[in-house]
């Protein structure tokens, strides 16, 4: 299917603050970048930058005053989303190197800290796909999607202890699950289909049967309608934005995903 995703950002801003950014879209395996639009106003020097992920960034510094950030893609991403209950565990010796690092406790993922748990939740399933399907149905049925009830990221441990948290929150507890079983697992930040509230989306990747895979315990019925922004080890490395200096007023945030075509 064809979409239409958009961000529309504005802020006040008391003095000059650099910001870095993090909304453009990249192709790849499961998703084209037709055309893409990227507006700020007033208009300011960008860099753009590759980060250690892979992620297209920008660097800029926005001056005082009223300040917006619009961006605007048609990416052709798949109507479903590929599930495979056979695809097996991967040794480590056998992982690519560039995935090795997604094995790791992160500032948000202590994945030192779940192995039992992990093991109990998939206890008996054939090892790779299955275990990470598993725990996301452990997800969808034991931790409460709250949209909108957390302003800030909070770990593993607090969401596994609290019960309940946003999109964020559900992706960070899966990860450390399957990092505990040796399943390289990274977060994923961008836009969805359908999602309701309509918002920026955060869900899991896990890399089983030599390629990554999508889960999200947010949603059931799982289809397709995913457009990926960001990776990384957890929400530390895919904000959409990160300000420096005294914090700016974020005045309005608006999401919009459409489908253009089939």
């Amino acid at each position: 299917m064809w979409l239409r995703v958009s961000c529309s950002l504005s802020f006040d801003v008391e003095i000059p603050s650099p910001f870095i950014l993090m909304l453009r879209p990249r192709s790849g395996a499961e998703q084209w970048i037709e055309c893409d639009e990227f507006k700020i106003t007033p208009g300011v020097p960008i860099v753009e930058f590759t980060d250690a992920y892979g992620n297209l960034c920008q660097r800029l510094v926005a001056p005082k005053g009223h300040f917006t950030i619009h961006t605007k893609s048609d990416v052709k991403t798949s109507q479903f989303v590929d599930v495979n209950f056979s695809a097996p565990f991967v040794d480590i010796q056998d992982l690519p190197s560039d995935v090795l690092s997604y094995l790791l406790p992160s500032r948000y993922c202590e994945s030192d800290r779940f192995n039992d748990l992990a093991n109990t939740i998939t206890a008996d399933k054939p090892l790779g796909y299955a275990q990470v399907y598993a725990i996301e149905q452990w997800l969808r049925y034991t931790i409460q999607y709250i949209p909108g009830s957390s302003a800030y990221p909070i770990s593993a441990v607090e969401v596994n202890q609290k019960g309940s948290g946003v999109c964020r929150d559900l992706a960070h507890l899966g990860i450390a699950l399957c990092r505990s079983l040796s399943i390289p697992a990274r977060m994923v930040v961008g836009y969805l289909h359908h999602l309701k509230p309509m918002d920026m989306h955060a869900w899991f990747e896990a890399y089983v049967g030599g390629r990554w895979y999508v889960f999200d315990a947010t949603q059931t019925g799982l289809k397709g309608g995913y457009v990926s922004v960001g990776y990384g080890l957890d929400a530390a490395d895919v904000a959409i934005f990160n300000q420096f200096g005294p914090k700016v007023h974020t005045l309005t945030q608006e999401v919009i995903v459409k489908q253009i075509k089939i």
